[in-house]
């Protein structure tokens, strides 16, 4: 590790930032610089200081109405029991952004209204699904109906049969045999023991794991590969409901650890006939069900040792329309500072869910400690100099639609990919293309912060390469080490809404999280529920979030950005070298075939 800045010296131990190498703040503009040359320019391009102004006094009194006053888990009560899953598209979805508006408005923040970032597709529901076996044992299966998936006519019952699709060549073997079954859809998997916990925390050694930057290369992409998957499966939808099966179930994928076992299933765009089921044109044309491993298994192998097995269904779900509009919550408490009201810091998380559970950890606990911030913030009667605003946004599971569409709207939008490959997946899955196209309030936006790792505890945060800002991250968190927020990583991390910020080069960051048992049992499953929820690790994380808002809200200058995003350069970029090779004779560029030549 170099050594660090002075500032650090003075006001960090080194242990702070285990293993990270930080840079020194990059300086917009030349301390020379006229005044006026230096009003003409946005505040994160002009120099930053080396000490950070903090308001001690306010993290105390922060600290004390966000964990000993808090009032964190009635929100999530009210969301996850009161309201419940919240598809998008669904009835449910359009209670939470009511209810998340009205209680924003209650506890004071101003401007609380639900913006509309376009269609989305079908609104769903599930009213009930369950499936057993009458023959040759009874036996209650756990199911759950896959999100978007079509009702059966009722209880449904046939014998039931498992089939072999890898590709579209074996449907020839099944044409004429499925009509009137129930059918299984997919290997049964091994199921390993529980020999690791389910719920951990992160230890000394993940933490300073995460700070080692990596110099690998990067993974490669499995997108591609993984909409293939999903293309192939709606052709197996179609096939199946053309040759009159009754329904299909399918077996619920694994967790971290094994988790995916014991009645845990995960159901979420994996377990559906197609990427787009959500659309008219694209929904599924039979009913199908996840089914529990351990229920899959019991009937994979009786059918394997070739005994008869009755399955019945009853797969009750309700469409809601064909051309759903999807909104964000949002809401703000406005600036003070006559030269800085217009500038803002964002805070936010993701309002929807997936359906087989209450959407409790994914991603209820980011947006209750959202609304939590914004409480703390209001009971404290803070005057921020910037005005600090909350979104909860929608469509996140589906492609992180809403808070892409925020983003597009107000700030900022790279053009995507026109490629005929491209056009098969979503606007913002698509490769970028650029150049970045911006609107004003681009330079009005200091930073966004997320939470979207479950209801773990804050222990960090990731800096998506943007050096710039880590003095200032360590400076706030010194303070918060008795928190347990010691982690500075200059990694990128994703999956979900800050990204809509960083793509187009607004500084938007994702906070580390103590794992929990998210990945392993709760994260898209039927046991995303309140349980699944830690009273103290979400106080704590509104806590550090609200401190991290009020000192972006507070300072002279916006938080310094990264270089501005240049996709259109990218293959320049990396096209090999021409002269690298000493003695290489430079080669005339290839002629394609489907130019009119051919190539030499």
């Amino acid at each position: 590790m170099s050594k660090l800045l002075n500032l650090f010296v003075l006001i960090c131990s080194v242990s702070l930032i285990t293993g990270t190498q930080l840079a020194t703040p990059i300086h917009g503009a030349e301390k020379n610089k006229s005044s006026a040359s230096a009003s003409a320019t946005p505040s994160y391009e002009q120099p930053q200081p080396q000490r950070e102004n903090i308001d001690y006094n306010m993290y105390e009194r922060i600290r004390d109405e966000a964990i000993g006053h808090s009032h964190v888990m009635e929100y999530a009560s009210g969301l996850a029991d009161g309201i419940g899953p919240r598809l998008t598209g669904s009835p449910n979805l359009k209670r939470a952004n009511e209810w998340t508006r009205d209680q924003l408005a209650a506890m004071g923040c101003s401007n609380a209204h639900l913006e509309d970032w376009g269609e989305f597709g079908m609104g769903w529901q599930q009213l009930n699904t369950w499936a057993r076996m009458t023959s040759p044992d009874t036996a209650v299966f756990i199911v759950q109906a896959s999100p978007w998936s079509p009702a059966t006519p009722g209880t449904v019952s046939g014998p039931a049969t498992w089939v072999d699709l890898k590709d579209e060549k074996d449907f020839d073997k099944y044409k004429g045999k499925l009509a009137g079954k129930i059918v299984l859809f997919g290997d049964m998997r091994e199921v390993g023991p529980l020999d690791k916990p389910l719920f951990s925390r992160l230890d000394d050694e993940d933490l300073k794991s995460l700070t080692r930057y990596p110099l690998n290369k990067r993974e490669p992409d499995r997108f591609q590969e993984f909409l293939k998957k999903l293309e192939f499966r709606e052709k197996v939808g179609k096939f199946l409901a053309s040759e009159k099966a009754l329904a299909v179930l399918v077996p619920s994928r694994d967790g971290r650890n094994n988790g995916g076992s014991g009645g845990t299933i995960f159901d979420d765009t994996g377990s559906t006939f197609g990427w787009f089921v959500y659309q008219r044109e694209h929904a599924s044309p039979i009913p199908v069900a996840v089914m529990a491993i351990e229920n899959y298994g019991r009937v994979s192998r009786l059918l394997k040792a070739h005994v008869p097995v009755n399955i019945e269904v009853n797969i009750d779900t309700k469409f809601t329309g064909d051309h759903e509009h999807a909104f964000d919550t949002i809401a703000e408490i406005p600036g003070t500072d006559p030269k800085l009201k217009d500038e803002v810091v964002m805070v936010g998380g993701h309002l929807d869910s997936w359906a087989s559970a209450t959407g409790a950890t994914d991603n209820g606990a980011g947006t209750v400690v959202a609304m939590e911030v914004m409480r703390v913030l209001n009971a404290l009667q803070v005057k921020p100099r910037r005005t600090i605003r909350v979104g909860l946004w929608t469509g996140e599971e589906q492609g992180e639609f809403g808070s892409y569409n925020y983003v597009k709207q107000h700030f900022g939008f790279i053009p995507r990919s026109t490629a005929p490959d491209e056009l098969k997946v979503t606007e913002f899955d698509r490769k970028p293309a650029g150049p970045i196209e911006t609107k004003p309030e681009y330079q009005r936006i200091s930073a966004y912060f997320n939470l979207d790792n479950g209801s773990g505890r804050i222990r960090g945060i990731y800096l998506q390469e943007n050096a710039a800002v880590a003095p200032i991250f360590a400076q706030w968190m010194e303070p918060l080490k008795d928190l347990g927020v010691t982690t500075i990583t200059m990694r990128n991390t994703g999956g979900t809404d800050h990204e809509a910020f960083d793509a187009v080069g607004i500084p938007g960051f994702q906070f580390i999280q103590d794992r929990l048992d998210y990945g392993s049992r709760s994260h898209h499953s039927n046991m995303d529920t309140y349980e699944r929820l830690q009273p103290e690790d979400l106080a704590q994380a509104a806590a550090v979030e609200t401190i991290f808002a009020y000192n972006a809200a507070m300072r002279d200058q916006m938080l310094p950005r990264k270089a501005i995003p240049r996709p259109e350069l990218e293959e320049q970029r990396s096209a090999p070298l021409k002269s690298a090779m000493p003695g290489a004779e430079i080669q005339e560029k290839e002629v394609k075939p489907n130019a009119g030549t051919s190539p030499q």
